[in-house]
């Protein structure tokens, strides 16, 4: 199965505070919007998203048809046919994607210890 890019999202209190931690990393900002409380910032291959207020706790996200730089792979593992697949293997899927549907799409799954996963295809 192949879910594309990874990186994790994390729920922030302050975006400029974790902005300036993650750039004392080595991290640049990579894509997003202060004014919109949400930066991507990258460090070679890795990906830290920061989101002020959109959430409540931290997300492990999966880009099923990007590479870690959000250019589109030429052959990937559609959304859908992930959630099929964890589907039959007995994984709850939590706001399924339209099966029937095609491009752009997303769901959740939780691991075992209540770690939020979401598959998040963008192509």
């Amino acid at each position: 199965m192949k879910l594309g890019a990874f990186s994790i999202s994390l729920s922030v209190q302050d975006l400029n505070a974790s902005k300036e931690f993650y750039e004392k990393l080595g991290f640049a900002v990579f894509a997003g919007d202060m004014e919109k409380y949400y930066l991507i910032m990258k460090n070679g291959n890795a990906l830290v998203g920061l989101f002020q207020g959109m959430f409540d706790n931290n997300i492990l996200t999966f880009n099923p048809g990007w590479d870690e730089n959000a250019q589109k792979l030429g052959q990937f593992d559609d959304v859908r046919e992930i959630q099929k697949k964890l589907k039959s293997g007995g994984v709850e899927i939590i706001n399924p994607t339209d099966e029937k549907g095609s491009g752009p799409g997303s769901f959740v799954v939780v691991d075992p210890d209540g770690n939020a996963i979401l598959i998040d295809q963008h192509v």
